[in-house]
This record gives C-alpha cells, structure tokens and sequence, in this order.
C-alpha cells in the first residue's frame, strides 16, 4: 500500500445506485435519503510512521471547484478516548503511525475530494520509529507520548509517564521464588503474534450532519453509539443531549467498530459545512490503516510443575504493541493481566502485563480481547509442561484446571462453572487417545487440545436499559440500545420478552435502527455481555409490564396477583378460571362495574441492570475481592493432518464445548461455534505485514490471507454445557467471543503431535511449515 505525497490511500471511488423506474435514470442511494445537499469528503494521511507537522498549505485544494471546506489538526485541541483520553481527531503537532489523518476535505463529489486532498501540501520532519513492544519499553527508546502523564486515565488504569508505557497491570499472588524451588520440572518459552484485521465486509462508513442550531446526528456503522457519542461530546464539546448517534445494524464488527475510529473525522468536516450532511466511505485499503487493528503480543511464559504435575509456579511477561494510540488497548493489557495464567488453578504467580506505544496502527478491541492473545502461548506452554512430566496433555488440564469456588488469578472466587465436563466432551468428539490413519503417504495427522476462560472485560459499572412496550394487538415492541451485528442479540431480545410476558415469540419485535435520541441506554455491544446484561435488563423490564398487567387484571376480578399468570397472551386465573386477552386491554384498560371509570392503561415496563459488585484491585499485586462479574470456560480439541511436501495444513475436525450457563437459544449458540472455529483457524494464519517504513504491505484481500469456505474443516462438533450462574438471566451467560479464543493453539499442539515440531510465532503459514519441515529433515539425515 502507497500513501501518495498527497496523502491519499485507495483512490477509487465507488458508488451505490438503483435505477429509476421512471426516468431509467441512475438515483443514488445517498441522494435518496440527505438529498441534493449530501457531500462527500476524503481524508489526508501521514506517509511517515513518526514525524513532527511544520506545515500544512491547504490553499490550492480550497481554491479548486467544487470544495467546500478542508479542516486540520491544528484547529483542533481536542483529545479522545474510551479509558485513557490520548488520541486526537487529526494529527496537529506530531503523526505518530502511518496512516494517520492529518487533514480532511470536503466537496460536493467524491471524485473532487479525492482530487483536492492531493493538493494538500503537508510539510513533515521525520523522527524515529519503533515498532517492537519490547524494544519500546527500553530506556533508550523514542518517547511517542511525551505528556503522557497529562493525559486523562480511568482509575484502574496505569501508564508511566517517562516511558512508552500506557498501562502495567501487576499479580502478585503467593511467594514465587520458593515455588521455584518445589518445582520438578520447569517450561519456558517466548511466543509472538502479529497484528490482524477485522476485515468487516462493509467498510467503516459515516454520514455526519451539523445544523445551524448545534445539534449533529451522526449516521455510522458502529458497535457502540453510546459510547460513540460520550466520547465525541466530550471530545468536541458537544452537549450530550445535541449529538444523536444512529447505527442501523453492522455489516461486521468483530470489535473493530467499538469505540471510536474515523467517525469524529466526519464529525469535524460536517460541523465545517453547517446544514450539509458529509459522508465518510473508506476505501478497503484504509481500512487495513486507518481504523483500528488486534494489538500484537509478545509473551515470556515460565511455568513449573511437582512430579505429579500439579502446578505450583507461573512467571509472565505480556508485552502488548498497542500501536500509536492506546486508548481503548489499555483495557486489553489489563484484562489480560488479571486472567494471565488462563483457567488454572496456580497457587503462585508473578506477572506483568505492558500495552506499549509503538508507531504501528492503532491497537484495539477485537474478537476475545487479549485472551486469544494469551492463549496463543499459555496453551503451548502447558502441553510442553506436560510432555515433561510424562502426562497426557488432556489428563493435565483435568488436573489442573480452574473449578467452581477456587481462588483464582486475581484473589476471587471463581464464578460456578464445570470446565472438565467441556474437557471430557471434545476429547471424545475427536477420539482422544485413538491413533488415525493420514489420508496420503505424504501427510502427518496429529491431535491436539487447548482450553480457555475469558470474563467481560469493562469497566466495574458499564449498564444496560431496556424498554417493552404493548401495542393495541397485543403485540410487543422492545426497545433495546444493543447492537445486532449478526450475532443474534435481537432475536435473544425478543425470546426473553416473550417467555416473562407469555406471549409468543411472532408477536415480538425489537426495534431498530439504535438512536441514541431514542433507544435506551447500553453501554456498548462487545465483551460478549449482551445475552447476560441486556439480557437481564429486557428480563426486568418485561416483569415490569407483567406486574403492571396482572396487578391491573386482579383488581377487575378481585383475586389475588399469585394466582395469576399470563400464557399464549392470555391473563389466566388458576383459581377460577377465568381468561381475559391482553388485545386491547394492554392500551385501554379495563372497566369497572357498570363502566364506571376504567383501571390500568397503556403497558410499559422498565428495566436496567448494573452489576454492582465488581471490586478495585490492588495496583501493586492485582489482587482484590471480585475482579469480574463471571468467567465463560470452554475446551476445543482439533484433528488435522500436514502435507509434507507443501506445508499446508488440512483441519479434518474442530471439536468445541463452553460452558454457556444456561442456554437461552441452542441454535445461535451453535452458530456461535461454527463461526468461532472457523474464525479462530483463520486467526491461525493472518498477519499484518509492515515494511520498514511502517507500511502495511499487504493491505487487500489478494495479499492478506484469511479463512475461506475452501478452508472450513470437514466437521465441526459443537456442544455446551450449563452450569447457571448466579447474575444472569436463568443463570445465561455470553458466548460470543470465547468460541475463536483457543483455536490457533489447539492447531499448534496438533501440528506438534503431527510433525513434532513447535512453533512459538504465528502466522502458520504453509511456507513457515514447509521450510521447518525441510530444516528438520537435514538435521535427522
């Protein structure tokens, strides 16, 4: 990928139409909706990965036909960001990664926009650049955040300033340097990731509209409009009430469009052109530097085990490359700290976990949030653990595994869970233990199993609010500020409803698109805590409108409220039978005797839920009373097979089991493994690749590798397990993300059965197999 010295990434332009039925004219599908008065705008981008603005001349591109305004940085003091406010809008003294907006242009075509910004004349002083978490936490290191300590933080959230260290989450639990003593055998190792991409289908896209009275809507694919607006108001100083957010449902999130990414660009060029909307489209290239990508890990693993392999020991190091802003990559580093051993019962652990500036895009949420991450190393490690203590690495893991009530990693008591019955499940959905033959004489089949846990990584008090409301058919419409992003949440909405109201599940319907003006707030639509919180706020909300209903029902027939219920929408009585339809008299009421005044009215039920429990942890030991409200366990065992003279690996099956408390629907559930394998095993073989300056060198779908249906293994097993937990609706809990956490090393320790070899690096790449493959054939001969 080339930025031009205009600054332009992706020049083409594309453009949605129908066609007329009328005219046989073209009608854009923008044009339909803003009008006449929509306009189109292009963003200027940095060609260097760190370097100072000494100039910016934006006269040629104001002077061309057509343009109605270019904004910078340098109008601009505004700072964003979701727990540490370090990012700003455009670029004004210092880019600090390749790709990073410095100007915006505005014009009626888009088609001129991207003439224009290539007459922005940028004047720039290079600097130098880091790109290796671990180099950028040595002394000797280019500073990328020099007010870093100026910079507002959230409280449970520790950068040091001086350094390029935006956060170090610390566990200190037992006595670690004794331990070590106890062990008889000892792993260690180190293990790196790369960054990937979300390579959501639709590109991010906003529509941003300034009025001459100050309000502004914002039109953006976005997982969380809720929090979008709180950071753009703040940001921009924008009464929260005069910026209105609307998402209609996402064509692919995966994290990438949580928080904030270009939307407040398009934000500040509309409020530059009051009355008109301006549209923001990136191109597929931008999309691979200019929203946000899955931070890059190196971990330093040491564990160490008794004779019998029970652990006793673990020492680790996380260095996350948090890439140039770490705003939303804070909370990354620190969930990963408090879950840093994976779902093990280790009586004595130290760790470290870093997210660390570096001059590469920004590092941000994404599916599993720092667990797939960590997995990618723990999982290895435990299975060379086990090899060395002559253990089957299934029997290991059911010894070691974290239980229900067990003092954990961060000094809780861990949530009901029943971990070794998803154990059990995978390996006998793969016949553990059974040799299989190769399909060819020059393939290698090897097994190989891995387990996981993640918690809701948020803030202690994130809420969630829902509203229910009957119309006069009875039928229900619930308002909810969660996103649909594919992954069922709607339809999970409107179950919920209907099994408290006693209504079937046809005449439910969960409104959209989210408005921020209108719907209700939720936090955001990630960490997997839809189900579990939004869930638990529909819940409330329709009791509200059943206790309304029944209540209102009793007095018109003189009864008690508890020998009343509601089913099939009907109020029925168990004591004398009497049935009463909620047509009607969910809006109207019923009459008195006689018709003498009327009891009841329109039915609207309320409901919030926020979990209230959550604890701070100590910052110099990670320990504390509660560090989350629950965690989600789960087990994946992998089949697969190596062709020796190519390097390529086959994944014959993919097993997977989660422990999903209760399951509200079994299908979406099932979708949810489907998809999770698949997507993990993809997460096996992308890699972001930069060159020296920065550069992401393969920035489109021809260069970047990611899972096709030519891919998707011959079976994929899925099950769960239900072991209720005590905050959720009916005992449910999330499973959205927890199921592409394990994956990629669960392929790795097949590939190791298969071939013998490790390999602590990913991408697995067919080349990367093949070439160790070779090495270890010349080492044998």
């Amino acid at each position: 990928m080339k930025i031009s010295e205009s600054g332009l990434i992706g020049q083409s332009v594309a453009r949605t139409d129908i066609i007329d039925k009328v005219t046989g004219c073209a009608v854009f599908v923008d044009d339909i909706q803003f009008g006449p008065n929509l306009l189109h705008s292009r963003l200027v981008r940095s060609p260097h990965p760190h370097a100072l603005i000494k100039k910016i001349d934006t006269s040629k591109a104001l002077a061309l036909d057509g343009v109605r305004a270019v904004v910078t940085g340098q109008e601009l003091s505004a700072r964003m960001g979701l727990y540490l406010i370090d990012r700003p809008i455009f670029a004004a003294d210092r880019v600090r990664y390749y790709g990073e907006p410095v100007a915006g242009v505005v014009a009626t075509t888009e088609e001129i926009a991207v003439q224009a910004a290539r007459l922005v004349e940028i004047e720039y002083q290079p600097l130098p650049a880091i790109y290796d978490p671990v180099e950028a936490v040595q002394p000797e290191a280019p500073l990328l955040h020099p007010d870093l300590g100026e910079y507002s933080v959230a409280n449970f959230i520790f950068p040091e300033p001086g350094t390029n260290i935006s956060e170090h989450f610390k566990i200190r639990k037992g006595d670690i340097e004794s331990a070590w003593e106890q062990c008889a055998v000892v792993a260690e190792d180190r293990f790196r990731l790369p960054s990937i991409e979300h390579v959501p289908l639709e590109t991010h896209t906003s529509i941003a509209l300034s009025e001459t009275n100050g309000e502004v809507t914002l039109w953006a694919s976005s997982q969380s409009p809720f929090a979008m607006r709180d950071m753009i108001a703040q940001g921009l100083g924008i009464p929260h009430n005069k910026l209105r957010v609307i998402a209609p449902m996402v064509g692919g999130g995966f994290g990438g469009k949580a928080g904030v990414t270009m939307e407040a660009c398009a934000v500040v060029m509309a409020q530059a052109v009051p009355g008109h909307p301006v549209k923001l489209r990136l191109t597929r290239e931008e999309e691979f530097v200019g929203t946000s990508v899955r931070q890059s890990l190196v971990s330093d693993i040491k564990v160490g085990c008794d004779k019998d392999g029970n652990l006793l020991a673990m020492e680790l190091t996380y260095y996350f490359g948090g890439g140039a802003y770490n705003d939303y990559g804070v909370n990354i580093a620190r969930a990963a700290g408090y879950s840093c051993t994976g779902p093990y019962d280790v009586p004595n652990v130290k760790a470290d976990s870093l997210c660390v500036y570096t001059n590469y895009p920004v590092g941000s949420a994404m599916r599993g949030f720092g667990m797939p991450e960590i997995h990618w190393g723990l999982e290895q490690i435990m299975d060379q653990l086990a090899e060395k203590v002559d253990l089957d690495p299934a029997e290991f893991r059911r010894l070691n595994c974290v239980r229900t009530d067990d003092e954990i990693v961060s000094g809780m008591k861990m949530t009901p869970i029943n971990l070794e019955a998803c154990i059990d499940k995978v390996t006998e959905a793969i016949d553990w233990g059974k040799e299989e033959k190769p399909t060819a004489p020059n393939k290698k089949r090897g097994k190989g199993i891995a387990i996981m846990w993640k918690a809701p990584a948020m803030p202690p008090n994130p809420g969630s609010a829902a509203v229910v409301r009957f119309n006069e058919d009875a039928t229900v419409n619930v308002e909810i500020g969660g996103q649909e992003l594919g992954q069922g949440s709607f339809t999970v909405a409107a179950q919920i409803a209907a099994d408290v109201l006693g209504v079937p599940y046809r005449k439910v319907t969960v409104s959209s698109p989210i408005d921020t003006k209108y719907s209700p707030y939720e936090w955001q639509t990630v960490a997997s805590r839809l189900t579990w919180s939004m869930g638990n706020a529909v819940k409330a909300a329709a009791e509200d409108a059943r206790k309304q209903i029944l209540e209102t029902v009793a007095d018109h027939w003189d009864e008690d409220v508890d020998d009343l219920t509601i089913k099939d929408g009907l109020v029925i009585s168990f004591k004398s039978e009497r049935e009463q339809p909620l047509d009607k008299m969910v809006i109207y009421g019923l009459p008195n005797e006689d018709f003498e005044g009327w009891k009841g009215g329109p039915v609207v039920g309320r409901g919030h839920f926020m979990p209230t429990y959550v604890t701070n942890l100590d910052p110099e030991t990670g320990q504390g009373t509660r560090a989350v409200v629950h965690y989600t366990v789960g087990a994946q065992a992998v089949d697969l097979e190596v062709d020796l003279d190519t390097g390529q690996i086959d994944v014959l099956k993919i097993a997977s089991v989660y422990d999903v408390g209760r399951a509200i629907n079994p299908d979406l559930i099932m979708t949810q493994i489907e998809g999770g394998a698949v997507h993990g095993m993809s997460s096996a073989y992308e890699s972001l690749k930069f060159n020296e300056n920065g550069e992401p060198i393969n920035p489109s779908f021809v260069d970047y590798r990611i899972a096709t249906i030519a891919d998707i293994p011959g079976k994929i097993i899925g099950d769960f397990v239900e072991t209720p937990i005590e905050d959720g609706p009916w005992g449910a809990r999330g499973v959205g993300e927890h199921v592409m956490v394990q994956t990629a090393p669960a392929i790795a320790n097949a590939l190791y059965n298969a071939v013998g070899i490790r390999f602590s690096d990913l991408p697995l790449s067919a080349d990367k197999i093949y070439l160790a493959l070779d090495e270890k054939l010349a080492q044998e001969r």
